[in-house]
C-alpha cells in the first residue's frame, strides 16, 4: 500500500508579476492520481492554460496528490485535504475502486468531479463528469463490427470482472442473432504467463477471437498468442482496448493475422505530440525515458481534454459573474453553492478536443463520440473506417491499405490447394475403369473439370479431398453449428470446396464464395404426364361449341334466305315441259327441302343437281361457298393437329397447385438449401410447403437419388434444383420438370472468410464463362457422358404414327347413326304414304304394309308396277303455278 504523499504545485512564481499588476483572481483545482504521467500532464496543461490565456480574469492553481490505487481511507483523506484548500473541482481518481468514495464526497459538497477512466459503478451522476466513452456505446459498436464481419462463433478472452462487465452487452448477439459466444478468462498459469489458456483456444475450431483486457497485459497476451500459433492468417482478432495504437505491433505486422482495433484519437496529432514532449521532460518523468506513445494513452488525453474544457467553462462563468471559492470540511453538511452551476455548464458544453467531440447527455455520460477503426497491415496500424456513435454508422475506407495486401497479384501461383468435393453426379464421380486409380486421377465430373480449367488459367496445383458424409453444409439452428463442406472450410481442413453448393445468405456469413459458375433455381420433379385418351367425338374439337352453334345457325339462315329469294325471283319459276310453249303451270326448284339440300351440299363440298338461275341466289350461293371454303380449310388444318398431337395433362401445373392438393406426396432433401429456401421465404405458398415438409419428415430424403427413385416408383413429387432435375430427366425418360423456377440462385466455389484468393478465382470463373468453356462442360456432362443421350435417342423416332380407331371412332359413330336414322326415316316415309293411300286402294293399312314388305324382301325384283289408282291429280302437286 502506497503512502499518501502531497505534491503541491504553486504557480505564484509563474504569475506573480501578472497578479501584482492586474490583481487577478485565482482558482484552485485538485488532482488525485496514481501515476506520475497523469500528475505531470496535469501540471503541464495548467501551466499552458495560464500562459495561453494571459488576458483571462483569473489563473489556475493546481494541487495534485499522489494517491493509492485501492486504499479508500487514504484517497478520502486526500480529497478532504483538497476541499480544505478551496478547490473548485477535482480530477480523478484514476481507479474505479476508490472513485465511488470520492464521488460521494463531491456529491455531498457539490464539488465538480471529472473522471477519465471506465467506472461501471456510476448509475446516476450528480457532481461527476466522466469523459470516458460510455461502455454501452462501445459495446454496441463492437456488436455492429461483429455483424459486419458475419462472425457466427466468437471466443471472447477477458481479463477480470471489469472486462466481463464491459463486454456483457455482447450477449445480445447470442439472444438476437444466434451468434455463439465462448467466454474464456485470461488466467495466469504456473509460469506466470497466459500460454496455457491460449493453448486451449488453439485446440478449438473457432478462428474468431475478441480480446478485452487492460493495456498492462495486452502486449504480453499478443506475444503469447503468437508463440502458441494464434497469430496466423487463419485467425481474426478484434481488440477492444482503446489504447491499442500505443503498442509496438511491428513483430505482428508480417504474420498475416487479421487484427482489428479501435481508438478515439490519432497518436500522430501534432499538438498532442508537442504536449507529450513537454510531459516527458518534467522532472518526475525525465529519468524514466518513456516512449511518447506510452505517454499518449486515452486516460492522459482525456485528462488534457477535461482540463481544457473545465477552463473554458470557468472562463465563461467568471466573465458573467464572479465565482467565489469556499473552504469546505468533509465532516460538516455545508456545500458549495456554485458547484451545481459548473456541473450543469459542463454537461451542456460541447467541446472539440483531441478525442473529438466532447459532449454529454443529461445524466453526464459521454455517449456521443467518434471511434477510428484500425487494421494491422505491413505498414502498421492504419485507419480503415470511422464510427459515429450518434448516427450509429460505420464509414469504411480501405484506400490506404497497401496494395500488396488488398490484391496480391501472384499469390495463387504455384500454390497447392486442398479441394473438397462431394461424390454427386455429375459434379464429382469416381471414374468407371478396370484399372486401379489413385489421387486426382480417380475422379471425373463437371466440378473436376472446372478446377482443372481454373488451375490452367491461374497456375495452381490441387489435391481433391472427398467429403465422406456427403453433406454440403447445413446449419443446425439449435446449436448454431455447421456440418459438411462448410464446416471443413471454416475449420481450415480444406482451402476450396466445390460441388452443387448453393450460395445462400447463411453460408456467406461464414465462408466466402467465388462468382457463381452455374445459375439455377428450385423446381419440381415429377413423372411425365400420361397422354389423355382420345375423345370419341374428337372430330368436333377443332371448333368450339359456340362456333358449331353459329355454323348451324348460318346453315338454317342461308337455307331460308335461298328459299325466300327463290320464291321472289321470277327467273326461278320455270316451265316443267320445255316442248310446250304455253304451259299450264310453272314450277320452282327451291322448295324448303331443296333449299336445305342445296345448302348442305355446299357445306359438305359435294354440290347438288340444283342450279340457281336468279342473280340474287347465285350471289348468295357464292358468298356461302366462300364462307364454306374458309371454314372447311380451318377445320381440316386444326383437325390434323388434334388427331396427331398427344394431349398430356399433369395433376398440377405449379407449386401453388401442389401445395393445395393432398393426394400427391412431396418432399425435398433433408437439411438442404431447397428446404432452407422454403423456411426463409415469406410467401404464403412457400410457408405452406415448409409446414408440410416439417410435418411430414417421412417424405424428406437424405439424398437426391432417393428422391428421384421415389418419383419413379410412387405418386411423389420431389423439390430440387433445376440443373439436377435437368440431369435426371435426360437419363430417366419417365420424368419431367413441372412448372418454372421458384427462385434464382447459383453454385459457387467456397473458401475461407476474407480469402485473398477470392478475386483471382472469381476473375478466372468469368473468363471460363466468356470463352464458353462452362457451356461446353455442361453439355458434356449433362447431355453426352454417363447416359445423357438415352432419352434424346428415344425422342428422335418418327412422331407420325397411324391413327387408331379411338382417334376417328366418333366419325364412324356419326356415319352409323346417320345411316340408321336414314333407314328409319325411309320406313316411316313408306308407312306415311301407305297410310295416306289406304282409302284410294280401299285396303287396310296393315294389308298394304304387308304387301310392301313382301315386295321389299323379293330382292331379285327391280321393277315395281304402278297402278292407275296410285297417280295423284294435278291439283295435289306442290310448287306449281297455273296460268
Amino acid at each position: 500500500m502506497k503512502k499518501v504523499s502531497l505534491w503541491l504545485l504553486n504557480f505564484f512564481s509563474i504569475t506573480s508579476s501578472v497578479v501584482a499588476v492586474k490583481f487577478l483572481d485565482h482558482y484552485r483545482i485538485g488532482g488525485l492520481f496514481s501515476d506520475d504521467i497523469h500528475k505531470a500532464a496535469f501540471q503541464v496543461v495548467i501551466d499552458n492554460l495560464n500562459k495561453k490565456w494571459d488576458t483571462a480574469p483569473f489563473f489556475l492553481i493546481g494541487d495534485s496528490l499522489n494517491v493509492s490505487f485501492t486504499n479508500h481511507f487514504h484517497v478520502q483523506k486526500a480529497a478532504c485535504s483538497l476541499l480544505d484548500k478551496r478547490v473548485i473541482g477535482i480530477f480523478g481518481p484514476s481507479s474505479r475502486h476508490t472513485s465511488s468514495y470520492i464521488q460521494s464526497i463531491c456529491d455531498n459538497k457539490e464539488i465538480p468531479q471529472i473522471e477519465t477512466h471506465y467506472n461501471p459503478n456510476v448509475e446516476k451522476i450528480q457532481s461527476d463528469i466522466n469523459l470516458y466513452p460510455h461502455a454501452a456505446e462501445i459495446a454496441y459498436f463492437v456488436m455492429h463490427l461483429i455483424r459486419e464481419f458475419t462472425w457466427d462463433t466468437i471466443i471472447i478472452l477477458y481479463e477480470n470482472n471489469d472486462s466481463l462487465e464491459r463486454i456483457a452487452p455482447l450477449l445480445e448477439l447470442n439472444i438476437e442473432y444466434g451468434v455463439q459466444l465462448v467466454f474464456r478468462q485470461l488466467e495466469v498459469d504456473q509460469d506466470g504467463s497466459y500460454r496455457a489458456a491460449l493453448k486451449i483456444i488453439k485446440k478449438m475450431s473457432v478462428t474468431n477471437i475478441l480480446i478485452e483486457c487492460s493495456l498492462d497485459i495486452l502486449e504480453e497476451v499478443l506475444i503469447e498468442s503468437q508463440k502458441v500459433g494464434l497469430i496466423t492468417e487463419k485467425y481474426r482478432f478484434i481488440i477492444t482496448n482503446l489504447d491499442l495504437s500505443t503498442l509496438d505491433l511491428e513483430r505482428f505486422q508480417y504474420s498475416g493475422c487479421n487484427i482489428t482495433g479501435i481508438r478515439m484519437f490519432s497518436t500522430e496529432n501534432e499538438n498532442l505530440i508537442a504536449l507529450a514532449e513537454k510531459i516527458k521532460t518534467t522532472p518526475h518523468l525525465i529519468e524514466e525515458e518513456l516512449e511518447l506513445k506510452r505517454i499518449m494513452t486515452l486516460s492522459t488525453v482525456l485528462l488534457i481534454d477535461g482540463l481544457n474544457m473545465f477552463y473554458d467553462v470557468i472562463k465563461e462563468l467568471s466573465e458573467m459573474s464572479k465565482i467565489k471559492a469556499e473552504k469546505l470540511k468533509c465532516h460538516d453538511a455545508i456545500s458549495w453553492k456554485y458547484g451545481s452551476t459548473i456541473v450543469n455548464q459542463l454537461k451542456s458544453k460541447v467541446y472539440q478536443g483531441i478525442t473529438g467531440r466532447v459532449s454529454f447527455d443529461l445524466a453526464g455520460f459521454r455517449r456521443y463520440f467518434t471511434l477510428d477503426l484500425l487494421e494491422l497491415t505491413t505498414k502498421g496500424l492504419l485507419k480503415v473506417g470511422q464510427w459515429d456513435s450518434e448516427e450509429k454508422s460505420l464509414i469504411t475506407d480501405r484506400s490506404q491499405v497497401p496494395q500488396e495486401e488488398s490484391d496480391v497479384e501472384h499469390s495463387i501461383f504455384n500454390r497447392t490447394f486442398r479441394v473438397l468435393i462431394v461424390l454427386t453426379a455429375p459434379y464429382a464421380m469416381l471414374k468407371e475403369s478396370t484399372d486401379q486409380l489413385i489421387g486426382n486421377d480417380q475422379f471425373e465430373g463437371f466440378c473436376i473439370d472446372i478446377i482443372h480449367e481454373l488451375s490452367v488459367i491461374l497456375g495452381f496445383n490441387y489435391t481433391f479431398i472427398v467429403q465422406e458424409d456427403g453433406k454440403n453444409g447445413n446449419l443446425d439452428r439449435a446449436t448454431n453449428e455447421w456440418d459438411g463442406v462448410i464446416r471443413q472450410i471454416i475449420d481450415g481442413n480444406a482451402d476450396l470446396g466445390i460441388t452443387d453448393l448453393t450460395v445462400t445468405s447463411d453460408r456467406e456469413r461464414v465462408v466466402d464464395f467465388s462468382l457463381q459458375f452455374m445459375n439455377l433455381g428450385i423446381s419440381i420433379l415429377y413423372r411425365k404426364p400420361e397422354p389423355v385418351p382420345p375423345s370419341l367425338f374428337m372430330f368436333l374439337s377443332p371448333f368450339s361449341t359456340r362456333v358449331w352453334l353459329m355454323l348451324g345457325v348460318a346453315y338454317i339462315f342461308v337455307s331460308i334466305s335461298i328459299f325466300i329469294m327463290g320464291r321472289l325471283s321470277p327467273s326461278e319459276w320455270t316451265n316443267p315441259y320445255p316442248c310446250v310453249d304455253e304451259p299450264e303451270y310453272l314450277v320452282n326448284q327451291f322448295s324448303i327441302r331443296n333449299s336445305l339440300w342445296f345448302t348442305i351440299g355446299g357445306l359438305l363440298q359435294q354440290g347438288s343437281e340444283l342450279a340457281p338461275i336468279g342473280i340474287s341466289i347465285r350471289t348468295a350461293s357464292g358468298f356461302w361457298w366462300f364462307f364454306i371454303l374458309i371454314m372447311v380449310s380451318s377445320y381440316t388444318a386444326n383437325l390434323a393437329a388434334f388427331l396427331t398431337v398427344e394431349t398430356r395433362v399433369t395433376p398440377f401445373k405449379n407449386i401453388d397447385d401442389l401445395a393445395k392438393q393432398t393426394e400427391i406426396k412431396y418432399g425435398a432433401k433433408r437439411g438442404g438449401a431447397t428446404a432452407s429456401f422454403f423456411h426463409d421465404s415469406n410467401l404464403t405458398t412457400n410457408q405452406i410447403v415448409y409446414k408440410h415438409l416439417k410435418e411430414h419428415d417421412d417424405q424428406m430424403t437424405d439424398e437426391n437419388e432417393e428422391g428421384v427413385r421415389r418419383v419413379e416408383t410412387e405418386n411423389y413429387a420431389f423439390l430440387m434444383e433445376s440443373v439436377t432435375i435437368e440431369y435426371n430427366v435426360a437419363r430417366h425418360c419417365s420424368l419431367a420438370q413441372v412448372g418454372g423456377l421458384l427462385d434464382n440462385k447459383g453454385y459457387g466455389i467456397a473458401m475461407q472468410k476474407d480469402s485473398k484468393y477470392r478475386n483471382e478465382i472469381s476473375t478466372a470463373v468469368v473468363k471460363l464463362q466468356e470463352t464458353g468453356v462452362l457451356t461446353k462442360l455442361k453439355i458434356k456432362w449433362w447431355k453426352e457422358q454417363r447416359g445423357g443421350s438415352t432419352c434424346s435417342i428415344q425422342s428422335k423416332k418418327s412422331e407420325a404414327e397411324a391413327l387408331d380407331l379411338q382417334n376417328v371412332g366418333g366419325v364412324f359413330l356419326v356415319l352409323f347413326l346417320g345411316a340408321l336414322l336414314a333407314l328409319l326415316g325411309s320406313f316411316i316415309e313408306m308407312c306415311v304414304i301407305l297410310y295416306r293411300k289406304r282409302k284410294v286402294y280401299k285396303k287396310p293399312f296393315k294389308y298394304l304394309l304387308w304387301k310392301e314388305l313382301e315386295f321389299f324382301f323379293q330382292f331379285g325384283k327391280n321393277v315395281k308396277t304402278v297402278g292407275r289408282d296410285e297417280r295423284e291429280p294435278v291439283s295435289n302437286q306442290n310448287n306449281k303455278v297455273s296460268f
